[in-house]
């Protein structure tokens, strides 16, 4: 048998095709959906340093609705504690911060930026670095409707350490027009969406059109030869 034959003896039937088909235009939309992005390298901090933890949901929604967590993975909770609870580091719930169960060392030096929330961006504004503060950082959306709902940002703290530059710094801090701002999400929102949609179409019309000529080319009636 020649790899001709050998392909169509062990390729899938139309059915299958179509099956797989359907899974892979399910995944291609879910790669469009949003995700949390934290800082790819750690945060440099000095002692007394007022740092930003860099965290975005890409593409930029408006999630200034939805609960935003701020926690300590490596911090253990109360072995006194029968519900073995941890404490927030920052806890963004109903558009406005609850500090009933946040994590005293954290009273007053944390800061969600309000016009950043509505274009995505939840990186957490720390002032006043101490040598506790060092170590993991996890930022967490509940209700997102995506895959990936956190990101692990770690913070670095030592002596007479230059500060690291957050590329979300210069847009986080400054308070948008709102007229500006809802025409900057929806031109932001359709230009990632776009690309996705026309991409798997096209993909999904190449794949259509490849399945239906495999199924035509494997049932195709042999062809009876003429007897003289």
């Amino acid at each position: 048998m020649d790899c001709y034959g050998l392909f169509y003896s062990v390729s899938p039937s139309p059915v299958k095709l179509r099956f797989i088909f359907v899974i892979w235009l399910f995944s291609s939309l879910a790669a469009g959906q949003p995700q949390v992005i934290g800082s790819l390298q750690p945060i440099r901090a000095a002692p007394g340093d007022d740092i930003i933890l860099a965290c975005h949901v890409e593409p930029p929604i408006d999630v200034s609705g939805l609960t935003v967590e701020w926690s300590r993975p490596d911090l253990k909770p109360d072995p006194k504690d029968r519900l073995s609870r941890v404490d927030y580091v920052h806890l963004y719930r109903d558009r406005r911060e609850v500090t009933d169960i946040k994590i005293s060392s954290y009273v007053g030096r944390t800061l969600l930026s309000t016009a950043g929330l509505g274009k995505g961006d939840i990186s957490l504004n720390i002032t006043n670095v101490t040598l506790e503060d060092e170590g993991k950082f996890r930022c967490f959306i509940p209700k997102l409707e995506g895959q990936k709902k956190f990101a692990i940002v770690i913070l670095v703290v030592e002596q007479n350490s230059p500060t690291t530059e957050t590329p979300l710094q210069p847009r986080n801090l400054q308070t948008p027009d709102p007229k500006e701002e809802t025409a900057d999400k929806g031109v932001s929102s359709r230009s990632n969406a776009i690309p996705v949609i026309v991409f798997s179409c096209l993909l999904g019309i190449l794949f259509i059109g490849f399945s239906v000529y495999l199924g035509r080319k494997h049932f195709r009636k042999p062809e009876v030869p003429n007897m003289i």
